[in-house]
């Protein structure tokens, strides 16, 4: 890290920058574990990185160490201040936009290659999270770090009680791995659950063809009623029982055994009806 930066407990003090729970502020200032979420991403030294909430920028100097452009957006006025200086010790590397990243269309920022690394908030990481999977003509890849749990329904696969609508769109158009679990006495303050860093890759194609939001209907309807036979549960969508014949599953089946291709083939036949 570069020498004639501060601390982060010093850039903390400095700009008042006590962590604020309205905004899901848990501050990460281990360097040494910033650096190795930085690595998880691979080479990140071409095109455009996103960063979202980057606080008082930790992450973000690991990420303009490994030769990255930044461009990070940040909501709290107090983390812009700080990040200037981040930004004086990087010239021309990190461009920070003040804004709401609910409201930022994160897959038009900067050039590409794009990719977006950050530390989610837990509140509204879920919902980032579902808005970036269903762009993967837009980054090379993902790398964030969310609550453990989710990180686990975002990877897990058919058959496992944690498999859910996230893992199937996750798994439909995207390679997804557990890449490093986080405790929360690395974060100022330590939130009450852990969190995993996971890495996602665009898959080459998808596992089967689809329309996203017919696929999000079917997820949507079938781990809705996670407990009920298909049959009942995408009673909504049609006619449960022709659909699961068009779509070559036994309607008796629950929505946790059923794979990512059966997903969408229960898709495709709800389009054809």
């Amino acid at each position: 890290m570069k020498s004639d930066l501060p601390p982060l407990r010093d850039v903390i003090r400095t700009h008042d920058l006590a962590p604020r729970k309205g905004l899901g502020q848990h501050f990460l200032l281990d360097l040494n574990l910033t650096a190795r979420i930085a690595r998880v991403a691979g080479d990140i030294s071409e095109g455009t990185t996103v960063e979202v909430g980057p606080g008082p920028g930790g992450l973000t100097r690991a990420l303009l160490e490994a030769d990255a452009t930044v461009v990070a957006i940040e909501k709290d006025e107090r983390c812009i201040s700080a990040l200037a200086e981040v930004s004086a010790a990087w010239p021309g590397r990190l461009e920070v936009t003040k804004g709401d990243v609910l409201k930022v269309d994160a897959s038009t920022i900067g050039g590409t290659p794009r990719r977006i690394i950050a530390n989610l908030p837990y509140n509204i990481g879920t919902e980032l999270l579902v808005r970036w999977l269903s762009r993967p003509d837009a980054f090379t890849s993902l790398t964030v770090m969310i609550q453990k749990e989710v990180a686990a329904r975002v990877a897990a696969g058919p058959g496992s009680k944690i498999y859910g609508r996230l893992s199937v769109l996750a798994g439909w158009r995207w390679k997804v791995t557990q890449a490093l679990d986080v405790p929360p006495e690395a974060f100022t303050p330590p939130p009450k659950v852990e969190s995993t860093v996971i890495h996602a890759v665009p898959l080459e194609s998808p596992v089967a063809e689809a329309d996203a939001t017919i696929l999000a209907q079917v997820t949507a309807a079938a781990f809705g009623q996670r407990r009920k036979m298909i049959r009942s549960s995408l009673k909504s969508l049609g006619d449960s029982q022709a659909l699961c014949a068009a779509a070559g599953l036994d309607p008796t089946q629950r929505p946790e055994q059923i794979s990512v291709a059966g997903f969408c083939a229960l898709a495709r036949a709800v389009a054809e009806q």
